[in-house]
């Protein structure tokens, strides 16, 4: 399965999770749930994974870390806040940049509907 096919799986994971919860709750307690309900579904999930830099050939710990992976391919940043910022998106850029992947998705949490907290950034 490559990336789009993976996003719009993680998409409508992430769909339930908030139908479920509704808005309102801290990032971690979606980020939680939503590792369970890809999981349940069959993917491979790691959460708060550590992205080191590479910097001069060398490997420095720099305290990144990516909220969930899916299946290698597909980075996923959770926020719950009133509005997506610029430095949000620059986050996932980076993220993106650093793991060599292409796609991830940056999901906001504290809408009322989540179609309205979804953004894809493509490198």
């Amino acid at each position: 399965m490559d990336a789009n096919a993976l996003s719009y799986h993680v998409i409508k994971s992430a769909l339930k999770v908030h139908t479920e919860l509704g808005p309102g709750l801290l990032e971690s307690a979606y980020e939680a749930c939503l590792q369970y309900e890809l999981i349940d579904r069959g993917f491979k999930v790691e959460r708060q994974k550590s992205l080191p830099v590479i910097y001069e050939g060398v490997k420095v710990e720099a305290g990144y870390r990516i909220d969930l992976m899916v299946n290698d391919l597909l980075i996923i940043e959770l926020k719950s806040v009133d509005k997506i910022a610029p430095i949000h998106t620059a986050q996932v850029m980076t993220y993106l940049k650093l793991s060599n992947l292409k796609l991830g998705l940056l999901l906001n949490f504290n809408v009322p509907s989540l179609k309205l907290g979804i953004r894809r950034v493509i490198i």
